[in-house]
């Protein structure tokens, strides 16, 4: 049985928010990339670069970042897009679910050998379930939710897009 925490459209207007905070935090900036990890993550971060280009004048540019999120370790991490279109570079990591952070982490790995200027993570949902030491600049929606209990955002099916609780 699942629950519908958030409906299309409130998922939207927290999305927009987080458009108009990213923005906030960057204005000084003439760009800034948003990297979006493979999965509803990529879906966010597509919607939050069409939001950010309608209340910017900022260059945004989108980045996916491919992990396989079920394997225990994550050997082999990529970012589809030239390393150096990210020197000196201002990068927002934005995922749909932070859980325990693990994805996050290791999501991570590959930027710390570049040199960027700032990077911040934007989450849609926090479960609030640290057990790495990853914590989200973004969030859409806080919530503390049982282990037992799975949080699924979906923004790749317009007819079921939302935030639902099982």
């Amino acid at each position: 049985m699942s629950n519908q925490l958030l409906n299309s459209t409130e998922t939207f207007q927290k999305i927009r928010r987080i458009a108009y905070q990213i923005y906030e935090q960057n204005f000084d900036e003439s760009e800034v990339i948003i990297a979006g990890i493979n999965g509803e993550g990529y879906h966010f971060a597509e919607l939050l670069v069409v939001e950010l280009k309608q209340i910017s004048s900022l260059a945004i540019h989108i980045a996916k970042v491919s992990v396989d999120k079920q394997a225990q370790s994550q050997p082999d991490i990529k970012i589809e897009s030239e390393v150096d279109t990210f020197r000196n570079k201002n990068v927002v990591l934005c995922d749909d679910v932070l859980n325990t952070g693990r994805t996050l982490a290791y999501s991570l790995r590959p930027f710390l050998s570049i040199p960027l200027k700032k990077i911040q993570v934007a989450v849609i949902v926090d479960r609030n379930h640290p057990m790495y030491p990853i914590a989200a600049d973004y969030v859409g929606y806080s919530l503390s939710t049982t282990l037992n209990e799975h949080i699924q955002v979906i923004l790749s099916d317009e007819a079921k897009t939302g935030v639902y609780l099982y």
